[in-house]
């Protein structure tokens, strides 16, 4: 039995799958603000999961940040409690046993090349667009992490080929202007409509006025589109992946399987890209399932 665990801001959720990824059991608490409540929520987690199936079970963890190969402690997490911590040996000392821990949109990559959209492909390149952007690595449905720990965060790097308009770009938190983030996460998508048209709508109201045919909604998600075609013709031309899949609320924008496609290979050198983009299969799901793929079958905690 495998375990995945994903540590977010406001509830933390385990999920147990049996090898062939059916899933057993699934619960979620909210998540304690703090360190060592975190630690202690996770474990008391694991154990009432293992609990009610009745089976030990390996644990793979999707956290927000990274486990800094240099140092051995938590880098770069939204959740600050747990930046310069030493998370998966605590967890690890905590459990009993090994724990394993990866950022989670590197899990996003990890359920969809192993039972997902990409289930099969080499690699695979999964973005979150959601509340934040952020995106993983997958190689033969391992994460692929870096030597700085720093693979898939896509997120951070400015907007490729901006117009005078989008010059310099938002602030970002991450202390730059125009990271990709700003542009084409969820949130990005509405302080942009707002910014132009002065319409405090929701996201979602700026994708249905568009699909019914808003002047107004419709250029902001045609800016939209083309934002995030530029952003992944850099990833097509630095990666070339087997596949791209996408997460979080803005991919259940149908009309970007229609528009990415046609859109990419204008601007990929070489004006040929075949790479298909693909809606996570898993939905909000992946992450947690990842988590649990971190430990592939025949291995044991």
């Amino acid at each position: 039995m495998r375990i995945g665990v994903d540590l977010g801001g406001t509830k933390i959720e385990a999920i147990a799958l049996d090898d062939a990824g059916a899933e057993l059991h699934r619960q979620r608490i909210p998540t304690p603000r703090h360190y060592d409540g975190t630690v202690q929520a996770i474990k008391q987690l694991v154990e009432g999961v293992e609990v009610t199936v009745g089976e030990r079970g390996t644990v793979g963890v999707g956290m927000p940040g990274v486990m800094s190969p240099q140092t051995g402690l938590v880098k770069n997490a939204n959740s600050t409690w747990l930046i310069g911590k030493p998370f998966d040996k605590d967890l690890t000392a905590a459990l009993g046993r090994e724990v394993r821990c990866e950022n989670d949109a590197n899990c996003l990559a990890v359920s969809e090349a192993t039972d997902g959209a990409a289930a099969g492909q080499g690699m695979v390149f999964a973005v979150i667009i959601g509340t934040g952007t952020g995106a993983g690595i997958a190689v033969g449905g391992r994460a692929h992490r870096g030597g700085n720990g720093l693979g898939g965060e896509w997120g951070h790097n400015q907007l490729p080929w901006a117009t005078p308009e989008e010059l310099p770009g938002p602030d970002c938190y991450c202390g730059k202007q125009g990271c990709l983030e700003t542009w084409i996460s969820g949130t990005g998508f509405g302080k942009d409509h707002i910014r132009v048209t002065g319409q405090e709508i929701s996201t979602h109201e700026v994708v249905s006025r568009a699909e019914a045919g808003d002047p107004a909604a419709s250029a902001t998600l045609e800016r939209y589109i083309s934002r995030l075609t530029r952003g992944l013709a850099h990833v097509v031309n630095l990666l070339d992946p087997d596949a791209i899949v996408l997460g979080g609320g803005m991919s259940n924008v149908m009309r970007l399987y229609d528009e990415l496609p046609k859109r990419l290979p204008p601007i990929v050198f070489g004006r040929e890209c075949a790479t298909p983009i693909l809606r996570a299969k898993h939905g909000d799901s992946s992450g947690v399932r990842g988590a649990a793929w971190l430990w592939r079958p025949g291995e044991a905690g």
